[in-house]
């Protein structure tokens, strides 16, 4: 049996701030400590899977740069897939095809603009909302279309309560691993990670143990994803793209004849909307 997991940082165990974990420089003073709690919790979800029966589990590493997990530190027998190269138009799902019988998604967080969703966004901090087919949508919603297009349920998800809500109202009998409670974007009351671990490593098991009963989630072909920047010159920038409209100031749609499109478009119209960030310079 085949397992992929997606791994992001934001809902990870106690963690509460990108000082914390963004990214390896001076301005995010404990990501050291980040990444070894992100592995450790990502390592729960292996041994969990593994003890409903996987025999070959994949994990790409979602977040920032894509070199957060620690390779010699994730249980024998993962492969990890790490970095950025061309091969991305599957987001935060690269690596995943149709043989795999099922995904999960740990340290996920919640969609831009959630309550009390722990450091909530949607890709980028750029991000107002975005909606697929007029339903609000974050990188729960992203990642899960991606892995229900190849025909693969997600099973579980690790998260904060809000991103774990989001989940389950997505996705009918997923099993959730709360970590946290969010009190503020950059607030959370948290469990300890001797807590964590084994609700990580108990919905992992029964996701995997319940696999007939979750059904893939797949969005409605053909695909509709509008983005509403913060700003109205990411927007600017955004609304270079081929094939983007310009709604208002803010916001932009697109229009694919399939999901995977969509999703790839959406990744490119994101990227070109940070470089307006910077256009005032």
């Amino acid at each position: 049996m085949k397992v992929y997991i997606s791994a992001d940082i934001e809902g990870i165990s106690g963690l509460v701030s990108w000082s914390q974990c963004g990214r390896p420089n001076s301005e995010h003073y404990d990501f050291g400590w980040a990444r070894e709690r992100m592995t450790q919790d990502v390592n729960a979800a292996i041994r969990g899977a593994r003890a409903a029966g996987a025999t070959e589990v994949v994990v790409k590493d979602s977040h920032g740069n894509s070199k957060n997990l620690l390779v010699d530190r994730l249980e024998p027998g993962t492969r990890l897939i790490s970095g950025h190269g061309s091969d991305a138009n599957l987001g935060m799902m690269v690596g995943i095809d149709s043989t795999f019988d099922a995904a999960m998604l740990i340290g996920y967080h919640a969609m831009a603009g959630t309550a009390r969703g722990v450091m909530e966004h949607t890709i980028s901090g750029g991000v107002h909302r975005m909606t697929i087919n007029g339903m609000p949508a974050g990188e729960i919603a992203m990642s899960a279309g991606v892995a229900g297009v190849m025909g693969v349920p997600i099973v579980a998800i690790s998260s904060d309560l809000a991103g774990c809500a989001e989940a389950s109202t997505l996705i009918p009998f997923v099993e959730t691993a709360i970590v946290k409670t969010g009190l503020g974007r950059y607030m959370a009351d948290c469990l300890h990670p001797s807590e964590t671990a084994p609700l990580i490593e108990g919905a992992a098991q029964r996701g995997v143990q319940r696999l007939g009963s979750i059904s893939p989630w797949k969005p409605g072909e053909p695909t509709t994803i509008r983005i509403e920047f913060n700003r109205s010159e990411e927007a600017d920038f955004a609304a270079r793209m081929v094939d983007v409209v310009r709604v208002d100031a803010y916001t932009i749609e697109l229009n694919q004849p399939n999901y995977l499109r969509a999703h790839q478009q959406a990744w490119s119209v994101l990227s070109m909307g940070g470089l307006g960030a910077s256009s005032h310079d």
